[in-house]
Protein backbone atom coordinates (compact mmCIF):
# COMPACT_ATOMS: atom_id res chain seq x y z
CA UNK A 1 0.00 0.00 0.00
CA UNK A 2 2.95 2.35 0.56
CA UNK A 3 3.79 2.20 -3.16
CA UNK A 4 0.16 2.99 -4.04
CA UNK A 5 0.11 5.95 -1.65
CA UNK A 6 3.37 7.32 -3.04
CA UNK A 7 2.10 7.02 -6.61
CA UNK A 8 -1.23 8.61 -5.69
CA UNK A 9 0.19 11.71 -3.99
CA UNK A 10 2.66 12.22 -6.85
CA UNK A 11 -0.26 12.14 -9.30
CA UNK A 12 -1.92 14.84 -7.21
CA UNK A 13 1.17 17.02 -7.59
CA UNK A 14 2.01 16.93 -3.87
CA UNK A 15 5.57 17.89 -2.98
CA UNK A 16 6.63 14.72 -1.14
CA UNK A 17 9.71 16.47 0.26
CA UNK A 18 7.66 19.17 1.99
CA UNK A 19 6.64 19.08 5.65
CA UNK A 20 3.27 17.36 6.14
CA UNK A 21 1.10 17.70 9.24
CA UNK A 22 -0.91 14.50 9.76
CA UNK A 23 -4.28 14.76 11.51
CA UNK A 24 -4.27 11.64 13.70
CA UNK A 25 -7.20 10.70 15.91
CA UNK A 26 -5.79 7.32 16.90
CA UNK A 27 -8.40 5.43 14.88
CA UNK A 28 -7.72 2.77 12.25
CA UNK A 29 -7.52 5.07 9.21
CA UNK A 30 -5.27 7.74 10.72
CA UNK A 31 -2.92 5.19 12.32
CA UNK A 32 -2.49 3.43 8.97
CA UNK A 33 -1.79 6.77 7.28
CA UNK A 34 0.69 7.67 10.01
CA UNK A 35 2.64 4.43 9.71
CA UNK A 36 2.62 4.55 5.90
CA UNK A 37 4.01 8.11 5.87
CA UNK A 38 6.57 7.19 8.51
CA UNK A 39 7.72 4.15 6.53
CA UNK A 40 8.08 6.32 3.41
CA UNK A 41 10.26 8.69 5.47
CA UNK A 42 8.06 11.70 4.77
CA UNK A 43 8.86 14.81 6.82
CA UNK A 44 5.85 14.61 9.13
CA UNK A 45 4.40 15.96 12.34
CA UNK A 46 1.25 14.75 14.09
CA UNK A 47 -1.69 16.90 15.21
CA UNK A 48 -4.26 15.44 17.60
CA UNK A 49 -7.45 17.19 18.71
CA UNK A 50 -9.23 16.09 21.89
CA UNK A 51 -12.82 17.24 21.41
CA UNK A 52 -13.79 16.25 24.97
CA UNK A 53 -16.86 14.41 23.69
CA UNK A 54 -16.17 10.93 25.12
CA UNK A 55 -14.59 11.67 28.49
CA UNK A 56 -11.89 9.20 29.54
CA UNK A 57 -12.03 7.55 26.12
CA UNK A 58 -11.02 10.82 24.42
CA UNK A 59 -8.15 11.29 26.85
CA UNK A 60 -7.01 7.73 26.15
CA UNK A 61 -6.92 8.44 22.41
CA UNK A 62 -4.68 11.45 22.99
CA UNK A 63 -2.27 9.49 25.20
CA UNK A 64 -2.15 6.62 22.68
CA UNK A 65 -1.12 8.93 19.81
CA UNK A 66 1.30 10.86 22.01
CA UNK A 67 3.05 7.65 23.07
CA UNK A 68 3.36 6.41 19.48
CA UNK A 69 4.96 9.69 18.41
CA UNK A 70 7.37 9.63 21.35
CA UNK A 71 8.40 6.07 20.52
CA UNK A 72 9.00 6.93 16.86
CA UNK A 73 10.53 10.40 17.36
CA UNK A 74 7.73 12.18 15.47
CA UNK A 75 6.80 15.78 16.46
CA UNK A 76 3.48 15.75 18.32
CA UNK A 77 0.99 18.62 18.72
CA UNK A 78 -2.20 18.37 20.75
CA UNK A 79 -5.05 20.61 21.83
CA UNK A 80 -8.53 20.23 23.30
CA UNK A 81 -11.82 22.05 22.79
CA UNK A 82 -15.17 22.30 24.50
CA UNK A 83 -16.92 21.24 21.32
CA UNK A 84 -20.44 21.12 22.77
CA UNK A 85 -20.30 24.75 23.93
CA UNK A 86 -18.78 25.91 20.64
CA UNK A 87 -21.54 24.14 18.70
CA UNK A 88 -24.28 25.77 20.80
CA UNK A 89 -22.73 29.24 20.64
CA UNK A 90 -22.37 29.10 16.85
CA UNK A 91 -25.55 27.19 15.98
CA UNK A 92 -23.64 24.24 14.51
CA UNK A 93 -23.95 20.49 14.63
CA UNK A 94 -21.32 18.71 16.74
CA UNK A 95 -19.64 17.40 13.60
CA UNK A 96 -19.52 20.81 11.91
CA UNK A 97 -18.25 22.44 15.11
CA UNK A 98 -15.50 19.84 15.42
CA UNK A 99 -14.54 20.38 11.79
CA UNK A 100 -14.28 24.17 12.20
CA UNK A 101 -12.28 23.90 15.40
CA UNK A 102 -9.75 21.41 14.12
CA UNK A 103 -9.03 23.16 10.83
CA UNK A 104 -8.63 26.53 12.54
CA UNK A 105 -6.08 24.93 14.84
CA UNK A 106 -4.37 23.00 12.03
CA UNK A 107 -3.80 26.25 10.15
CA UNK A 108 -2.15 27.80 13.21
CA UNK A 109 0.20 24.81 13.57
CA UNK A 110 1.03 24.94 9.85
CA UNK A 111 1.96 28.61 10.08
CA UNK A 112 3.92 28.34 13.32
CA UNK A 113 5.91 25.25 12.36
CA UNK A 114 6.21 25.75 8.60
CA UNK A 115 4.26 22.74 7.35
CA UNK A 116 3.11 22.90 3.74
CA UNK A 117 0.19 20.46 3.95
CA UNK A 118 -2.26 19.00 6.42
CA UNK A 119 -3.16 15.40 5.58
CA UNK A 120 -6.30 13.63 6.74
CA UNK A 121 -6.99 9.90 6.51
CA UNK A 122 -10.23 10.00 4.50
CA UNK A 123 -10.58 6.96 2.26
CA UNK A 124 -12.79 5.89 -0.65
CA UNK A 125 -15.69 4.81 1.59
CA UNK A 126 -15.67 8.21 3.32
CA UNK A 127 -15.89 9.87 -0.08
CA UNK A 128 -18.79 7.63 -1.10
CA UNK A 129 -20.64 8.46 2.12
CA UNK A 130 -20.09 12.18 1.49
CA UNK A 131 -21.47 11.89 -2.05
CA UNK A 132 -24.57 10.09 -0.78
CA UNK A 133 -25.09 12.72 1.92
CA UNK A 134 -24.77 15.45 -0.70
CA UNK A 135 -27.27 13.63 -2.90
CA UNK A 136 -29.86 13.69 -0.12
CA UNK A 137 -29.32 17.44 0.22
CA UNK A 138 -29.84 18.12 -3.48
CA UNK A 139 -26.50 19.83 -4.01
CA UNK A 140 -24.75 20.49 -7.34
CA UNK A 141 -23.00 18.04 -9.65
CA UNK A 142 -19.60 18.64 -8.02
CA UNK A 143 -20.95 17.25 -4.77
CA UNK A 144 -21.37 13.83 -6.40
CA UNK A 145 -17.58 13.47 -6.54
CA UNK A 146 -17.42 13.24 -2.74
CA UNK A 147 -14.26 14.41 -1.00
CA UNK A 148 -11.63 16.30 -2.98
CA UNK A 149 -8.20 14.62 -2.84
CA UNK A 150 -6.46 18.01 -2.84
CA UNK A 151 -7.97 21.29 -1.68
CA UNK A 152 -5.62 24.17 -0.95
CA UNK A 153 -3.16 22.89 1.62
CA UNK A 154 -5.35 19.90 2.54
CA UNK A 155 -4.51 16.48 1.12
CA UNK A 156 -6.21 13.09 1.47
CA UNK A 157 -3.53 10.52 0.60
CA UNK A 158 -5.75 7.48 1.27
CA UNK A 159 -8.67 8.30 -1.02
CA UNK A 160 -7.55 5.57 -3.43
CA UNK A 161 -8.13 2.85 -0.80
CA UNK A 162 -11.30 1.28 0.55
CA UNK A 163 -11.85 0.73 4.26
CA UNK A 164 -11.59 -3.04 3.68
CA UNK A 165 -8.16 -2.58 2.09
CA UNK A 166 -7.04 -0.43 5.01
CA UNK A 167 -8.24 -3.08 7.50
CA UNK A 168 -6.36 -5.78 5.60
CA UNK A 169 -3.17 -3.70 5.59
CA UNK A 170 -3.48 -2.97 9.31
CA UNK A 171 -3.90 -6.65 10.14
CA UNK A 172 -0.98 -7.71 7.93
CA UNK A 173 1.32 -5.11 9.51
CA UNK A 174 0.11 -5.53 13.09
CA UNK A 175 -0.99 -1.91 13.38
CA UNK A 176 -2.84 -1.07 16.57
CA UNK A 177 -5.44 1.65 16.90
CA UNK A 178 -8.18 3.02 19.14
CA UNK A 179 -11.84 2.33 18.42
CA UNK A 180 -14.15 5.36 18.61
CA UNK A 181 -17.38 4.20 20.27
CA UNK A 182 -19.34 7.01 18.58
CA UNK A 183 -18.76 5.28 15.23
CA UNK A 184 -21.21 2.57 16.31
CA UNK A 185 -24.22 4.85 16.82
CA UNK A 186 -26.63 5.83 14.05
CA UNK A 187 -27.28 9.21 15.67
CA UNK A 188 -24.99 10.84 13.10
CA UNK A 189 -26.19 10.98 9.49
CA UNK A 190 -22.89 9.68 8.14
CA UNK A 191 -23.05 6.62 10.40
CA UNK A 192 -26.62 5.95 9.30
CA UNK A 193 -25.51 5.91 5.67
CA UNK A 194 -22.50 3.73 6.54
CA UNK A 195 -24.44 1.18 8.59
CA UNK A 196 -27.83 1.09 6.86
CA UNK A 197 -27.76 2.58 3.36
CA UNK A 198 -24.49 1.36 1.85
CA UNK A 199 -25.02 -2.29 2.85
CA UNK A 200 -28.36 -2.23 1.01
CA UNK A 201 -26.77 -0.63 -2.07
CA UNK A 202 -24.05 -3.27 -2.05
CA UNK A 203 -26.76 -5.91 -2.44
CA UNK A 204 -27.36 -4.31 -5.84
CA UNK A 205 -23.69 -3.71 -6.67
CA UNK A 206 -21.08 -5.56 -4.62
CA UNK A 207 -18.36 -3.40 -6.22
CA UNK A 208 -20.05 -0.16 -5.15
CA UNK A 209 -16.86 1.64 -4.08
CA UNK A 210 -15.06 0.85 -7.36
CA UNK A 211 -18.10 1.92 -9.37
CA UNK A 212 -18.21 5.18 -7.44
CA UNK A 213 -14.49 5.78 -8.09
CA UNK A 214 -15.09 5.18 -11.79
CA UNK A 215 -17.99 7.65 -11.84
CA UNK A 216 -15.84 10.30 -10.14
CA UNK A 217 -13.11 9.79 -12.75
CA UNK A 218 -15.65 10.15 -15.59
CA UNK A 219 -17.13 13.28 -14.04
CA UNK A 220 -13.81 15.13 -13.86
CA UNK A 221 -13.59 16.08 -17.60
CA UNK A 222 -17.20 17.28 -17.48
CA UNK A 223 -16.45 19.42 -14.45
CA UNK A 224 -13.43 20.91 -16.20
CA UNK A 225 -15.71 22.00 -19.06
CA UNK A 226 -18.14 23.49 -16.55
CA UNK A 227 -15.37 25.31 -14.68
CA UNK A 228 -14.05 26.76 -17.95
CA UNK A 229 -17.53 28.08 -18.77
CA UNK A 230 -17.82 29.61 -15.28
CA UNK A 231 -14.43 31.34 -15.59
CA UNK A 232 -15.35 32.81 -18.98
CA UNK A 233 -18.68 34.02 -17.61
CA UNK A 234 -16.92 35.68 -14.67
CA UNK A 235 -14.46 37.45 -16.94
CA UNK A 236 -17.34 38.94 -18.90
CA UNK A 237 -19.82 39.81 -16.16
CA UNK A 238 -18.08 40.00 -12.76
CA UNK A 239 -15.97 42.96 -11.63
CA UNK A 240 -14.07 42.92 -8.33
CA UNK A 241 -13.08 46.31 -6.97
CA UNK A 242 -11.37 45.86 -3.61
CA UNK A 243 -13.95 44.07 -1.48
CA UNK A 244 -16.87 45.21 -3.65
CA UNK A 245 -18.09 42.64 -6.18
CA UNK A 246 -20.35 43.67 -9.06
CA UNK A 247 -22.20 41.11 -11.17
CA UNK A 248 -23.82 42.52 -14.30
CA UNK A 249 -27.44 41.53 -14.79
CA UNK A 250 -26.66 41.13 -18.48
CA UNK A 251 -24.85 37.94 -17.55
CA UNK A 252 -28.06 36.50 -16.13
CA UNK A 253 -29.55 36.34 -19.62
CA UNK A 254 -27.09 33.63 -20.68
CA UNK A 255 -28.27 30.02 -20.90
CA UNK A 256 -25.75 28.87 -18.27
CA UNK A 257 -26.32 31.87 -16.00
CA UNK A 258 -27.90 30.08 -13.03
CA UNK A 259 -25.02 27.57 -12.84
CA UNK A 260 -22.39 30.29 -13.18
CA UNK A 261 -24.09 32.56 -10.66
CA UNK A 262 -24.31 29.83 -8.02
CA UNK A 263 -20.64 28.90 -8.43
CA UNK A 264 -19.73 32.56 -8.04
CA UNK A 265 -21.97 33.29 -5.07
CA UNK A 266 -20.83 30.32 -3.00
CA UNK A 267 -17.41 32.00 -2.78
CA UNK A 268 -19.13 34.60 -0.59
CA UNK A 269 -20.97 32.16 1.66
CA UNK A 270 -24.33 31.98 -0.14
CA UNK A 271 -25.93 28.54 -0.41
CA UNK A 272 -27.58 27.10 -3.49
CA UNK A 273 -31.11 27.86 -2.32
CA UNK A 274 -30.17 31.51 -1.77
CA UNK A 275 -28.52 31.62 -5.21
CA UNK A 276 -31.77 30.42 -6.78
CA UNK A 277 -33.67 33.14 -4.91
CA UNK A 278 -31.17 35.78 -6.01
CA UNK A 279 -31.42 34.62 -9.63
CA UNK A 280 -35.21 34.94 -9.48
CA UNK A 281 -35.09 38.32 -7.71
CA UNK A 282 -32.65 39.78 -10.25
CA UNK A 283 -35.42 40.13 -12.81
CA UNK A 284 -37.69 41.96 -10.36
CA UNK A 285 -37.61 45.34 -8.68
CA UNK A 286 -34.27 46.58 -7.38
CA UNK A 287 -33.65 46.83 -3.66
CA UNK A 288 -33.99 43.26 -2.44
CA UNK A 289 -31.22 42.21 -0.06
CA UNK A 290 -29.76 38.77 0.77
CA UNK A 291 -27.33 37.82 3.53
CA UNK A 292 -24.81 35.02 3.91
CA UNK A 293 -22.83 34.48 7.11
CA UNK A 294 -20.15 36.90 5.85
CA UNK A 295 -21.59 39.04 3.03
CA UNK A 296 -24.55 41.10 1.93
CA UNK A 297 -25.91 41.08 -1.64
CA UNK A 298 -28.17 43.84 -2.92
CA UNK A 299 -30.11 43.65 -6.17
CA UNK A 300 -29.47 46.99 -7.88
CA UNK A 301 -30.89 48.25 -11.16
CA UNK A 302 -28.15 46.95 -13.46
CA UNK A 303 -26.00 44.86 -11.12
CA UNK A 304 -25.86 42.56 -8.14
CA UNK A 305 -23.63 44.17 -5.52
CA UNK A 306 -21.82 42.03 -2.95
CA UNK A 307 -20.03 43.47 0.07
CA UNK A 308 -18.61 41.96 3.26
CA UNK A 309 -20.24 42.96 6.51
CA UNK A 310 -18.90 46.38 7.44
CA UNK A 311 -16.31 46.67 10.16
CA UNK A 312 -16.64 49.48 12.67
CA UNK A 313 -14.37 52.28 11.45
CA UNK A 314 -12.63 54.84 13.65
CA UNK A 315 -12.93 58.61 13.45
CA UNK A 316 -10.00 60.18 11.58
CA UNK A 317 -8.70 63.70 12.06
CA UNK A 318 -7.93 65.51 8.81
CA UNK A 319 -5.87 68.71 9.26
CA UNK A 320 -5.94 71.37 6.58
CA UNK A 321 -2.43 70.46 5.48
CA UNK A 322 -1.31 68.72 2.32
CA UNK A 323 -1.19 64.95 2.80
CA UNK A 324 -3.07 61.68 2.45
CA UNK A 325 -5.38 60.36 5.17
CA UNK A 326 -7.01 56.92 5.36
CA UNK A 327 -10.33 55.61 6.69
CA UNK A 328 -10.92 51.91 6.10
CA UNK A 329 -10.11 51.08 2.50
CA UNK A 330 -10.47 54.66 1.27
CA UNK A 331 -8.05 57.57 1.33
CA UNK A 332 -8.50 61.31 1.02
CA UNK A 333 -5.76 63.47 -0.46
CA UNK A 334 -5.63 67.04 0.84
CA UNK A 335 -3.99 69.83 -1.15
CA UNK A 336 -3.65 73.32 0.28
CA UNK A 337 -3.67 75.98 -0.92
CA UNK A 338 -5.26 75.53 -4.38
CA UNK A 339 -6.82 77.96 -6.80
CA UNK A 340 -10.53 78.55 -6.16
CA UNK A 341 -12.13 76.76 -9.10
CA UNK A 342 -15.27 74.72 -9.51
CA UNK A 343 -14.63 71.11 -10.55
CA UNK A 344 -17.38 68.85 -11.87
CA UNK A 345 -16.18 65.70 -10.16
CA UNK A 346 -18.00 64.09 -7.22
CA UNK A 347 -14.72 62.60 -5.99
CA UNK A 348 -13.25 66.10 -5.54
CA UNK A 349 -14.35 68.79 -3.09
CA UNK A 350 -12.82 72.30 -3.36
CA UNK A 351 -13.96 74.40 -0.42
CA UNK A 352 -13.46 77.89 0.93
CA UNK A 353 -10.62 77.44 3.43
CA UNK A 354 -11.60 80.51 5.43
CA UNK A 355 -14.92 78.89 6.32
CA UNK A 356 -13.21 75.83 7.82
CA UNK A 357 -11.52 75.02 11.11
CA UNK A 358 -7.84 73.93 11.11
CA UNK A 359 -8.82 70.28 11.60
CA UNK A 360 -11.82 68.36 10.25
CA UNK A 361 -13.28 64.99 11.25
CA UNK A 362 -13.72 62.14 8.76
CA UNK A 363 -16.18 59.44 9.79
CA UNK A 364 -18.94 57.12 8.64
CA UNK A 365 -22.30 58.87 8.36
CA UNK A 366 -24.88 58.04 11.00
CA UNK A 367 -28.60 58.29 11.53
CA UNK A 368 -29.65 61.89 12.19
CA UNK A 369 -26.89 63.45 10.08
CA UNK A 370 -28.03 66.29 7.87
CA UNK A 371 -26.41 68.84 5.58
CA UNK A 372 -27.22 71.51 3.01
CA UNK A 373 -26.59 69.82 -0.37
CA UNK A 374 -24.91 72.08 -2.93
CA UNK A 375 -27.52 74.33 -4.51
CA UNK A 376 -30.01 74.00 -1.64
CA UNK A 377 -30.78 76.54 1.06
CA UNK A 378 -32.38 74.09 3.49
CA UNK A 379 -31.10 71.05 5.35
CA UNK A 380 -31.62 67.51 4.19
CA UNK A 381 -31.04 64.29 6.07
CA UNK A 382 -28.14 62.29 4.71
CA UNK A 383 -30.35 59.18 4.78
CA UNK A 384 -32.87 60.88 2.46
CA UNK A 385 -30.07 62.18 0.24
CA UNK A 386 -28.70 58.65 -0.20
CA UNK A 387 -32.16 57.38 -1.13
CA UNK A 388 -32.46 60.14 -3.75
CA UNK A 389 -29.00 59.22 -5.04
CA UNK A 390 -30.20 55.60 -5.30
CA UNK A 391 -27.27 54.29 -3.27
CA UNK A 392 -27.77 50.52 -2.87
CA UNK A 393 -28.63 49.32 0.63
CA UNK A 394 -25.37 47.43 1.19
CA UNK A 395 -23.24 50.39 0.05
CA UNK A 396 -24.85 52.94 2.35
CA UNK A 397 -22.80 51.83 5.34
CA UNK A 398 -19.68 52.71 3.35
CA UNK A 399 -20.64 56.35 2.89
CA UNK A 400 -18.50 58.76 4.91
CA UNK A 401 -18.64 62.46 5.73
CA UNK A 402 -16.18 65.25 6.45
CA UNK A 403 -17.34 67.24 9.44
CA UNK A 404 -16.32 70.61 10.87
CA UNK A 405 -17.50 71.36 14.41
CA UNK A 406 -20.59 69.21 14.00
CA UNK A 407 -21.43 70.50 10.52
CA UNK A 408 -21.03 68.21 7.50
CA UNK A 409 -18.98 69.91 4.80
CA UNK A 410 -18.85 67.00 2.33
CA UNK A 411 -20.69 63.73 1.90
CA UNK A 412 -17.52 62.16 0.61
CA UNK A 413 -17.70 61.17 -3.02
CA UNK A 414 -21.23 62.56 -3.47
CA UNK A 415 -21.96 66.24 -2.66
CA UNK A 416 -20.43 69.19 -0.83
CA UNK A 417 -22.38 71.34 1.62
CA UNK A 418 -23.75 74.54 0.11
CA UNK A 419 -22.49 76.61 3.07
CA UNK A 420 -18.84 75.81 2.34
CA UNK A 421 -18.84 76.26 -1.42
CA UNK A 422 -16.64 78.65 -3.33
CA UNK A 423 -18.01 82.14 -3.91
CA UNK A 424 -16.80 85.27 -5.69
CA UNK A 425 -15.35 86.37 -2.36
CA UNK A 426 -13.25 83.21 -1.86
CA UNK A 427 -9.55 84.05 -1.64
CA UNK A 428 -8.06 80.66 -0.74
CA UNK A 429 -9.31 77.12 -1.23
CA UNK A 430 -8.48 73.60 -0.06
CA UNK A 431 -8.95 70.52 -2.20
CA UNK A 432 -10.05 67.09 -0.94
CA UNK A 433 -9.87 64.18 -3.37
CA UNK A 434 -11.29 60.74 -2.63
CA UNK A 435 -8.96 57.87 -3.53
CA UNK A 436 -11.00 54.66 -3.58
CA UNK A 437 -9.36 51.25 -3.23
Amino acid sequence: MSDQLLKYVKQLGVDIHARILLAVSGGLDSMVLLQLCHSLKFDIGVAHVNFKLRGVESDGDEQFVKDWCANHNVPFFATSFDTNNYAMEHGLSIQMAARELRYQWFNKIIELHQFKYVATAHHLNDSLETALLNLTRGLGVESLTGIAPLSGNRIRPLLFATRAEIETYAAANQITWREDSSNQTDAYQRNLIRHRVIPELKKINSSLEQSFAGMVARLQPDLEILNTEVQQWRKMYVVVNGDLVKISKAGLLQSTASACLWRTLRTYGFNQQQAEGIYAAATGQAGKVFYSSTHCLAVDREELLITPFAEKLPIVSVPLASGIYQLGLNKVEVKVPVLPQIVNDAAVAILDIEKLSPTLIWRVWQAGDSFFPLGMEHAKKVSDFLIDEKVPVNLKNRVTVLEDNGEIVWVVGYRIDNRFKLTKNTRQAVQFRLIQS
